[in-house]
């Protein structure tokens, strides 16, 4: 019975019952808090504060603690999974997988990048009959079809290189990148290595070239394909290919290749595409006539596979028949090549991948993070299948469209011996299904696939799931299984997370609110999970508070905190402190330091001032009708610039005044109040009353080194403008002004 386990768990008690004794902690340290600032409006404190920063602040410390509660979910059970594939059946009797890559600009997303990341797909450790990569171009760039024909030709080459060998990891790029050499130093490895090597910088020298020949590739003639073009269906093989001189001739090993299918929707002005959903709902499509794998593997174009076992550690799940009926899909975590030690902007969000998800594995399952992820077909569906017989035809029609082979595939999804086709007729109805026009009057994006109500459709699809029932999983292997392309500069990561603000919020804000989506199938501490994830945003309204409110009434002498030596001093001393020492121990249980430590408090003050609120506020006009949200792609392309000064460990500030005025402000107005405030104090001997401000505002200083820097001490051209600190500063005068009149003077 052992011998035949395929996975196993372990509940991390010590760490569950620290995290809830910690929590414990924090709520009895509240309460007098609470009961200080609330005694203030009965009258019965010192009432000579001005009322409206004593209000501000008691909103922003409720927002906080409201906050901090729903993220405690993610901390009561963690666990940790382990898989043991040698446990599997014969690669007969494994299901077929196919692997969705999508990419949307050609510009922002290298397609020789993209390539290496399909190239990887195609090595996974599988049964090739039994694999079919997808790759959905969103720009409708002939570029990309033409790289996959030479990638398809490479891939001959490298898939039996990669069985003969062993080589790790699959992504040609970065195996090449690191000059990997195995154990093995026999003349034939080496020879086919100098071989390999070769064909690589054909395939690559074959790629970059199509620019030259087509006349290059420019953002307005990307852009205007992209939003207009007909669908494309295309199987990438032998009779596509044609004779090309360097398709493998040899391969002693037998080995055939996996199914290549290039993807692009029909994009017309007048039709509205839903972003990456609409992609992926057209993919699922288009794969369940053509291959119909019962598992699908999700992956950005930046994400290469870095292991080739990641297919089979997902089937350990989906072939246990104690759970596989109940496993919507299993996440594997998001990790990047391109990370220093300093990570200054915290792009490979430390503390989500070792702490937070697995605190979300010992409830429901962890949510959809949008990449990295073996998904059941059957649970995108949404729909009891079998329960859906010839009667019900035209249910089915409605919900999933008119495709008559589409309909047929439903039934079709986990018969093990279905043949893939990619005859002429079903290549035709591949390109119907593709058309603009197929969703309309169907369940597509409501009821069926991933959902339309938002751009940050991973997370509603997630939520969607797991109210009706499904679980999740979360595996994170010691070898990083996928590993892509993080953000290095402030202007992509700023940008980047105004995109998830706003799709957060749309769920947040919906119908669906986790707070009040009532699932009988989703435990109370999976929604606040979501709850936490979908209002995380609205966070920037405390931090802005905190940022302007606290150094005004510094600076005019305004107490907002008890003395030092009165006993209501404690537990505000004890709540920040204790809070900071958490986020420190979890920064150096992620192998992090107090650099890190620093640029993480640093990255979410930014965050706070910048992002969160435009994110915010793009959401509010969405909803009020006075502009339609639009999907901005994370700029994949390299930049040597801008990466010099990230592994230097120096900000970038090379971004618009929209994100450098208010982080510029805040710190001016910081550092208005530190020198005035501390004056003020040594003056009139008031330390006793101010001390916790002071050290508020000395705290803030330190976190704001780098812009201080960046203001006044460096002379580069990622520096922030002079122009810049000039308007900030009038502006942190005005504030200041503004505070005198509404605070001081009132």
């Amino acid at each position: 019975m052992e011998k035949s386990k395929l996975h196993d768990w372990h509940v991390h008690k010590v760490r569950a019952f620290l995290n809830r004794s910690y929590a414990l902690l924090h709520v009895l340290a509240t309460t007098p808090i609470f009961y200080l600032r609330a005694i203030y409006f009965f009258g019965h404190s010192n009432n000579a504060v001005p009322l409206l920063p004593w209000l501000l602040v008691s909103a922003a410390e409720i927002l906080f603690f409201f906050s901090w509660i729903l993220k405690q979910s993610y901390y009561w059970c963690p666990l940790t999974r382990t898989v043991f594939p040698e446990n599997l059946p014969a690669d007969e009797q494994l299901p077929k997988i196919d692997v969705f890559v999508c990419t949307a600009d050609a510009i922002k997303e290298p397609t020789f990048n993209v390539m290496n990341t399909v190239i990887s797909a195609m090595s996974l450790d599988y049964p090739v009959h039994k694999l079919s990569v997808y790759v959905s171009d969103d720009g409708g760039a002939s570029v990309t079809l033409d790289a996959m024909k030479h990638a398809w030709v490479f891939a001959t080459w490298w898939l039996p290189f990669c069985k003969r060998y062993n080589i790790l990891p699959i992504s040609p790029k970065a195996y090449f990148q690191q000059h990997f050499q195995q154990q093995s130093y026999n003349t034939h490895f080496i020879q086919d290595s100098k071989l390999l090597k070769e064909k690589y910088e054909e395939f690559e020298e074959r790629v970059r070239s199509w620019k030259e020949r087509q006349g290059g590739i420019n953002e307005n003639n990307a852009k205007g394909s992209a939003k207009d073009h007909p669908p494309i269906i295309q199987v990438i093989n032998e009779s596509f290919v044609g004779d090309d001189d360097n398709v493998a001739t040899t391969n002693p090993e037998n080995i055939k290749m996996p199914f290549l299918v290039y993807v692009a929707r029909e994009k017309r002005p007048s039709h509205h595409h839903h972003f990456k959903a609409g992609a992926l709902n057209v993919l699922q499509r288009v794969s369940s006539i053509l291959s119909n794998a019962p598992y699908i593997l999700f992956l950005d174009c930046d994400m290469y596979c870095n292991d080739s076992s990641s297919a089979r550690q997902a089937m350990c799940f989906y072939l246990d028949p104690e759970i596989n009926r109940s496993i919507a899909y299993v996440q594997y975590p998001q990790k990047f090549h391109n990370i220093n030690e300093k990570d200054i902007y915290d792009s490979q969000m430390r503390a989500i991948w070792p702490i937070i998800f697995p605190g979300t594995d010992g409830i429901q399952g962890p949510i959809l993070s949008g990449t990295n992820f073996y998904i059941n077909r059957k649970a995108l569906y949404g729909f009891n299948i079998s329960a859906a017989g010839n009667d019900n035809i035209n249910e089915l029609r409605h919900t999933f469209g008119s495709s008559n082979l589409l309909i047929k595939s439903l039934s079709q999804i986990n018969e093990p011996n279905h043949s893939s086709k990619f005859s002429s007729d079903s290549l035709k109805e591949a390109q119907f299904l593709a058309t603009c026009v197929y969703e309309e009057d169907t369940e597509w994006g409501k009821k069926v696939g991933f959902q339309y109500d938002t751009v940050a459709e991973d997370v509603m699809t997630g939520f969607l799931l797991h109210s009706q029932g499904w679980k999740s999983v979360y595996l994170n292997p010691p070898r990083p299984q996928f590993l892509g392309s993080a953000t290095i500069n402030l202007n992509e990561t700023l940008i980047q997370y105004c995109r998830w603000t706003t799709g957060l919020l749309q769920l947040g804000l919906s119908k669906y609110c986790p707070l009040f989506h009532i699932s009988p199938k989703m435990p109370i501490l999976q929604r606040l999970i979501y709850s936490w994830v979908a209002f995380f945003p609205l966070d920037f309204l405390p931090i802005s508070c905190f940022a302007i409110i606290q150094p005004l009434c510094f600076f005019y002498g305004i107490p907002l905190y008890p003395k030092v030596s009165d006993p209501f001093f404690i537990p505000f001393a004890f709540v920040f402190i204790a809070s900071h020492l958490k986020h420190l121990y979890e920064t150096f249980f992620c192998g992090g330091s107090v650099n890190a430590w620093l640029n993480e408090q640093r990255i979410v003050v930014i965050k706070g001032l910048t992002c969160y609120v435009y994110g915010t506020l793009d959401f509010v006009m969405e909803k009020l009708g006075i502009h339609e949200t639009t999907f901005m792609p994370t700029n994949k392309a390299g930049d040597d610039d801008a990466s010099k000064w990230y592994l230097n460990g120096k900000f970038d500030f090379r971004t618009s005044n929209m994100f450098l005025v208010p982080i510029v402000t805040a710190v001016t107005l910081n550092l208005s109040s530190f020198v005035v405030g501390v004056a003020r104090a040594i003056v009139t001997q008031s330390w006793d009353t101010l001390f916790a401000q002071a050290f508020f505002s000395f705290y803030m200083l330190i976190i704001s080194l780098p812009v201080i820097e960046g203001m006044l001490l460096r002379k580069d051209k990622a520096r922030i403008p002079l122009q810049t600190t000039l308007k900030s500063t009038l502006l942190s005068w005005f504030v200041l002004g503004l505070g005198y009149l509404i605070m001081v003077r009132h």
